[in-house]
């Protein structure tokens, strides 16, 4: 519904009309019969559906495929466009979408569609995922980027229909994930208007403010412009150049940004227009160079050649500021046809429709080949927010050009240091990486790079690389080698920690049997090779006592059995109370659930080391963290690794105006979410009841879902986690 609760009225068939008619005019070609049925099978769909302007629901995916046919973009995209809010919004599933437009556009639907019913402890983790899905599906057909970001562009140009805190959300969100994504894929037009829009919403005064300096200074740029570019037209025609020059106003919050880099006022910016020279071929881009420079001097430090080195984006172009009549400067852009709508259009210039020669594919692998290789370095990354984190680097920042001492260079993102330059280089050069000199000069490994450095890196014979590496490195690439070494390394240790186990335990039963003789029980006992099993009983995922079982000639005693079982019994209960917890990066270490604040995976947790009983894990900001005789020495580092069905003991206090049946509607309430009770108490004084509950729940999500069914039972005041002031050990 609208603001005023009226229905407004669009035409969709008009809309459909309309959209056809954009793609019959670039591909004459085009499936005309499919494009209706996803229309009509979309619209049916959706039918009965309203957007918060009142506006038919299927109204916006109609909008969000006339942007992409502005794009001149394949039929497989459009249908996917019209029908990517299908199923999420509507009973129909994904495969009724594979069924009826075939695994293209499924593929595309599934990757911009939102994870549902997924098990994250909190709202951000969700997110996380959700990105991570859509990557994924990026890196298997990068047509999806376009349709979520045509999703994003239409939501942000419609934000004001929704209320200011969600405005305030989904703008950051914009800026902070969709615009540099816009930006990853070169698709400029995109990232500037997703910019602006959000820049709109974050910070309406200074958007309005330059919006009103633009406005009064406008008659002047536009005949400083003219005083440009006449004698610039004569000079490159006298050269025998053909070209085109043109202006390109800067965009609301890249002019904010230089304001705020520089400190300046908008007085002070005097490049708020830019101008293209765009010319035939790549050598002319050269040539219009020096007859720009022989027309206006140049600032030498703001010569920028994306030609010789383009982008990770693929952008190509050259930028070169001169200073021009009246002692201002302007940026000049001078590049190819080619190059002006590759740096326009980015990824989607690929899937542009070319009149005679269908798509055009030309370097498409090489713009998708580093997100897939970024996607096969994550793989070892379980924790969605983590690999969001990471991919931030790789993905969303800009990038400096490093030089190593033999002048190769070098594309790193901004933040990289002297350790991922190694990496780079090559995975034996990283771990074998002890220092580094940038520009002659020694540095720490956790340096950042700048733009222009010269980066040598120190080795030593042997590799030695650190688990605090991870702290220091920012790409994909480093990370990725980094982990991989320190679980094998683990592995291992593991391995040597279960032979040592296993050996001194043979010899403690008498049995004339090797460690290497334990093949064959390793794959009775499920594991493919012998290194397996020893690493689990290093590591304590199985007992010893099992394995020595298996080749134990005699039976043993009743008594014998009785003791082999107790100690069994006691060595699983202690290492089930580990289960769910690593302790400083290592698991199955000694560890018990603080009773004072019970924590459950979800919470922040600190561990304590305790005089004789292990590792004792609190939820951060438990009182008794603030004991004063509990020294920094006794903090150890703690996260958590739950199984997805581990459950946790949470005891919850209940207030309650005091009714009949009041127990057994709580009792139920809980029952019906599939939440054990184990324990529970009941008094009252007054009209007001005291329930104590002690309730199994899996995460802190799980508790939170737990709670918002409880609070709604009638009479049910409030609910608070117990905390019990006992010291910590």
């Amino acid at each position: 519904m609208s603001p005023g609760g009226q229905t407004v009225d669009v035409d969709l068939k008009a809309m459909m009309e309309n959209l056809w008619e954009k793609v019959r005019l670039y591909n004459p070609q085009a499936d005309e019969d499919k494009l209706w049925f996803g229309y009509r099978f979309a619209k049916t769909a959706h039918e009965g559906q309203k957007r918060k302007s009142g506006e038919p629901f299927f109204a916006h995916a109609m909008t969000v495929a006339s942007i992409l046919a502005d794009l001149r973009l394949d039929v497989d995209t459009l249908i996917a466009a019209m029908v990517h809010d299908v199923v999420e919004d509507t009973d129909y599933e994904m495969e009724d979408i594979r069924q009826r437009f075939g695994q293209d556009v499924a593929l595309m639907v599934d990757g911009v569609t939102k994870i549902s019913g997924i098990r994250a402890v909190n709202k951000e983790a969700r997110k996380a995922e959700t990105y991570r899905k859509l990557v994924l599906a990026i890196a298997q057909d990068p047509r999806t980027v376009l349709i979520k970001l045509a999703d994003r562009l239409h939501n942000m140009r419609t934000l004001s229909y929704l209320k200011e805190d969600r405005q305030q959300d989904i703008a950051q969100e914009t800026m902070d994930v969709y615009a540099p994504l816009a930006n990853r894929f070169g698709i400029a037009r995109m990232k500037w208007e997703l910019e602006d829009l959000a820049f709109k919403i974050l910070q309406p005064e200074r958007y309005f403010e330059i919006e009103a300096g633009i406005n009064q200074t406008r008659a002047e740029r536009e005949r400083l412009i003219q005083k440009i570019v006449t004698p610039l037209d004569k000079a490159l025609t006298e050269a025998g150049i053909r070209h085109e020059i043109s202006g390109r106003p800067k965009h609301f919050y890249s002019i904010y940004l230089k304001m705020k880099d520089q400190e300046i006022g908008l007085d002070r910016v005097y490049d708020l227009l830019a101008l293209r020279i765009i010319v035939d071929t790549k050598t002319d881009c050269y040539h219009a160079l020096g007859v720009l420079h022989s027309q206006f001097p140049p600032l030498t430090d703001r010569i920028k050649d994306y030609i010789a080195t383009p982008k990770s984006n693929m952008y190509q172009s050259i930028h070169s500021t001169v200073r021009v009549p009246g002692g201002k400067n302007i940026e000049v852009q001078i590049r190819t046809e080619e190059m002006h709508d590759r740096s326009e259009l980015g990824i989607a210039a690929h899937w542009r429709y070319k009149e005679g020669g269908g798509a055009d594919q030309t370097d498409l692998a090489e713009m998708v080949k580093w997100l897939r290789q970024i996607m096969v370095w994550e793989e070892d990354v379980d924790d969605a927010q983590e690999f969001m984190e990471t991919l931030k680097v790789d993905f969303f920042r800009d990038e400096v050009f490093v030089f190593s001492p033999g002048g190769d260079v070098f594309q790193l993102p901004r933040g990289a240091t002297p350790l991922d330059f190694a990496f780079r280089i090559h995975s034996e050069v990283g771990f074998r990486c002890i220092g580094a000199k940038v520009n002659g000069r020694i540095v720490t490994l956790r340096s950042e790079l700048q733009n222009g450095d010269t980066v040598e890196i120190l080795t030593s014979k042997t590799p030695n690389p650190s688990a605090s590496w991870l702290e220091v490195v920012k790409t994909s690439r480093a990370k990725h080698h980094i982990r991989r070494w320190i679980k094998s390394t683990q592995f291992q240790e593991s391995v040597k920690l279960g032979g040592d186990i296993l050996e001194k335990e043979l010899k403690r039963a008498h049995l004339k049997i090797k460690v290497s003789d334990l093949v064959d029980v390793a794959q009775q006992m499920g594991y493919s090779e012998l290194d397996k099993l020893l690493a689990a009983v290093g590591r304590g995922d199985i007992t010893h006592m099992k394995v020595i079982a298996r080749v134990t000639p005699e039976p043993e005693s009743a008594a014998e059995k009785v003791l082999s079982r107790g100690k069994e019994i006691y060595e699983t209960l202690l290492r089930r109370s580990t289960s769910g917890v690593r302790v400083a990066g290592v698991d199955n270490l000694m560890v018990s659930f603080a009773r004072c604040c019970q924590p459950i995976p979800g919470d922040g947790i600190v561990g304590i080391i305790t005089r004789g009983r292990g590792v004792s894990v609190h939820r951060a900001g438990c009182s008794n963290l603030n004991d004063p005789n509990l020294g920094p020495e006794r903090l150890i580092e703690v996260s958590w690794d739950s199984a997805p069905d581990q459950t946790f003991m949470v005891k919850l206090i209940i207030q309650a105006q005091d009714r009949k049946n009041l127990l057994m509607d709580i009792s139920n309430t809980v029952a019906n979410t599939n939440t054990n009770i184990a324990s529970g108490d009941f008094s009252a004084e007054d009209d007001l009841a005291k329930i104590t509950l002690v309730v199994e729940v899996r995460n802190l999500n799980n508790l939170e879902k737990l709670l918002k069914v409880m609070g709604k039972v009638r009479g049910v005041q409030g609910i608070e986690r117990y905390q019990l002031g006992s010291g910590p050990g």
